[in-house]
């Protein structure tokens, strides 16, 4: 039987909800699809970005406390975060163009 998301350390009940909209749903696949690509789902998936969730994810995969993260390796996590965070701005920015596309009223279809 597999464990829920919520068995990894730092993640409460509330995780198995959000992670599910993902297509997330044990903690194996978790550990499996890693931090980033697992925080990227959730943020396509409609999670608003927070840092410290973020963080206390990575940390939770190595077994460690949420607040053991400090100092550079804070830094290097902050700089991965805005970039998954950027990545998944791009993928809403280019599904509303899809979707506008399909209406007609996007920016590839003109007026003849």
């Amino acid at each position: 039987m597999a464990n829920p998301v919520s068995s990894i350390r730092n993640l409460g009940p509330t995780s198995d909800a959000g992670y599910k909209r993902a297509g997330i749903t044990s903690a194996e696949q978790l550990r499996e699809i890693g931090a980033d690509a697992a925080y990227a789902m959730l943020l396509a998936a409609g999670t608003q970005p927070h840092f410290i969730g973020y963080y206390a994810l990575v940390m939770g995969l190595q077994g460690r406390p949420w607040n053991d993260c400090q100092g550079d390796e804070k830094k290097a996590l902050r700089e991965r975060f805005d970039k998954i965070k950027a990545g998944a701005s791009l993928l809403q920015i280019s599904e509303i163009e899809r979707a506008l596309d399909a209406l007609g009223v996007g920016e590839t279809k003109h007026f003849r």
